[in-house]
């Protein structure tokens, strides 16, 4: 291992690798790495790294750790900061379901093994550390979507491979696979649905604002005040509406409009989607040089020309910036629907909550996390590969 060290010959700690190495040794040392349940819904079992795993693996996890904690305290060079990330992290993945394997009695359907609060702060510490390591190696956009699709691909390759089959949240699928796609189809047709509403509305709504001050700030302010209203109030708040139209209005109830159900469930995550879009819109538009803008009118365009032509390629990224905030957004408040009957991931994360279930929970939480932080990274891939090619045209 070769460490960087000052002038007086001693090793120079990383700052944030202070932070990695000291969760590293609380989360091996002193947390338990997996928890062991009779059932799905007693409390559990602590267990130790050594106490959920054979005694060479769980010997060899943590000589792993260890190995990983030191290279991340040390300023030690990128390529073996990478390497200990990824080693520790295909460790813990790989281990992790060869404990649910090795706590579970044979024959018992019943026992539930959980990873416990050791593994979840080892990922993180280690994860914390591959993305230090890709920030300072300055991937290019498409390198961070392969970085994450050779991510994705693992984690199906364990799915498949039936790895983690023993653990509870794998058990918890298992009796629920049918319902968890058809949520799960739900979830992102809530999320992407009531985007594109907001972009069609939101864009063009942005235009005018732009173009018609006295109209900016009352719009603006209008969706501020709709973004402050809780998600679960908004979600009640129209509840009563929509009924009404469901009741009064001739065909509404037939092409799905009612009280309670995907409706005002869509709705209420349109209305919170207008202001990034609109806003993002805005301020995009009002960036664009005026040198381009002259030299448009200079060569006869009209103002649609303009428009289209000049001024939406110009503020694309920073539109594309409130689509993102506003993909993330919805990703995550589209569980909240589950409360009104709307569906998605939110149905498990409320069921595992009243039954007491915490890896029903995650079967809910899981897949909304991974959905986000996926939608995050190729949309900041996109918005970079957009903004670049905009300083490329512009000189």
């Amino acid at each position: 291992m070769s460490a960087r060290f000052d002038k007086l010959g001693s090793p120079r700690f990383d700052k944030l690798g202070v932070v990695i190495a000291a969760i590293d040794a609380y989360a091996a040392f002193a947390a338990p790495f997996a928890t062991f349940r009779a059932n799905r819904i007693v409390p559990g079992q602590a267990r130790s790294i050594l106490e959920a795993l054979p005694l060479t693996l769980g010997s060899l996890l943590l000589a792993i750790l260890i190995a990983g904690g030191v290279v991340a305290l040390l300023r030690t060079p990128l390529i073996l900061r990478l390497a200990a990330s990824v080693i520790a992290l295909f460790a813990l993945a790989l281990l992790i379901g060869i404990a649910g394997s090795f706590l579970t009695p044979d024959g018992n359907t019943f026992a539930r093994v959980a990873p416990a609060s050791g593994f979840w702060l080892l990922v993180f510490a280690f994860t914390l550390l591959l993305a230090d390591v890709l920030t300072r190696l300055n991937l290019t956009p498409a390198a961070r979507v392969g970085v994450l699709a050779v991510a994705a691909l693992a984690v199906g390759a364990l799915l498949f491979s039936g790895s983690w089959d023993s653990l509870s949240i794998l058990k918890e699928y298992a009796s629920r696979a049918d319902g968890f796609w058809s949520e799960g189809l739900k979830h992102v047709t809530l999320a992407l649905g009531s985007l594109a509403a907001a972009v069609v509305v939101g864009v063009p709504l942005g235009v005018l604002c732009h173009r018609v001050e006295r109209l900016r700030d009352g719009v603006l302010n209008v969706l501020n005040i709709i973004q402050t209203i809780p998600s679960i109030a908004l979600f009640g708040l129209l509840i009563a509406p929509l009924g009404w139209i469901a009741t009064h209005v001739p065909g509404a109830a037939a092409i799905g409009i009612r009280g309670i159900g995907t409706a005002p469930a869509f709705v209420a995550l349109f209305l919170y989607s207008l202001l990034p879009v609109v806003a993002n819109t805005v301020v995009g538009l009002a960036g664009v040089p005026r040198a381009a803008n002259d030299a448009a009118r200079g060569m006869g365009m009209t103002d649609r020309q303009r428009l289209l032509d000049v001024e939406f390629p110009l503020a694309f990224p920073v539109i594309l910036t409130g689509i993102r905030i506003v993909l993330v957004q919805n990703i995550g408040l589209a569980t909240i629907a589950a409360l009104i009957g709307g569906g998605g991931f939110g149905v498990f994360v409320f069921q595992g909550i009243g039954q007491t279930a915490m890896d029903l929970v995650l079967l809910g939480a899981v897949p909304t996390v991974a959905l986000a932080f996926a939608a995050a990274i190729i949309l900041d891939a996109i918005i970079e590969m957009t903004s670049t090619r905009r300083r490329t045209d512009s000189e």
